[in-house]
């Protein structure tokens, strides 16, 4: 996918953090990007800052509904005819002990964090299948190292990775593209963080975005499946 020009990319959870720091760059490089969230006003306002209703598209969805993620990408064909890039960014994360954790926050972390991601795929597949396409998913660096606390956070991500390397092996027999990305600290409101000066050691959003740029101009023969990435110098927190 040298020529990134024209390309439409979908990003769930691209209103803020690292989904619109994805975002930002691929618009920059060219790309028709739409963003999704639950609420279609906090999605408005970020499409506004990104640029022009003939490169951001601004949807309503719920990862959580099946149905939320196949009418996303429905609108998205009706409106630029392809779907090439699917970036599955939305999570939260609720940390405690695990005998402390209630059964609600457990589920919407599993409901979000693993279900929604399957969601997704299921969604643009058959899309992504027609444009020999990439799936990306934003897991993280709790989905190969546990902590103490993250117990329903750790369980989700642990299965983002399992599930985004199993869906590597179905699909790349029709040229689809999937990898997971699994950063340690970056700079956003995550965990009702507020980014500021003190943040300035972490990976930036923007920083992902550069990394999923070199991912869709990677030469097609190589595929780089499962990517850490962490701050270089987190001793200066």
């Amino acid at each position: 996918m040298h020529d990134l020009k024209g390309k439409v990319a979908y990003i769930t959870g691209g209103s803020k953090g690292i989904g619109y720091g994805i975002a930002e760059k691929l618009i920059a490089a060219g790309m028709k990007v739409a963003i999704s969230g639950r609420t279609l006003k906090s999605v408005e306002t970020a499409a506004q800052y990104l640029g022009g209703a003939e490169n951001v598209l601004a949807l309503q969805s719920n990862v959580v509904q099946l149905d939320d993620e196949k009418g996303a990408v429905q609108k998205i064909l009706a409106t630029w005819g392809q779907l090439d890039v699917v970036l599955a960014n939305a999570g939260v994360g609720y940390f405690a002990p695990v005998d402390e954790m209630s059964t609600e926050q457990w589920h919407q972390m599993l409901d979000t964090n693993l279900t929604g991601v399957f969601h997704t795929l299921k969604a643009s597949v058959e899309a992504l299948k027609k444009s020999k396409g990439y799936y990306i998913t934003l897991a993280s660096l709790a989905g190969a190292n546990f902590f103490a606390s993250g117990a329903g956070y750790n369980a989700t991500k642990f299965g983002v990775v399992g599930f985004t390397q199993a869906s590597m092996l179905d699909l790349r027999k029709y040229d689809v593209k999937v990898s997971t990305i699994m950063p340690g600290s970056v700079a956003t409101h995550f965990n009702n963080n507020e980014p500021s000066e003190k943040d300035a050691w972490k990976i930036q959003p923007e920083d992902i975005g550069e990394l999923v740029l070199d991912l869709l101009k990677m030469h097609p023969r190589t595929l780089p499946s499962k990517i850490e990435v962490r701050p270089t110098r987190p001793d200066k927190k």
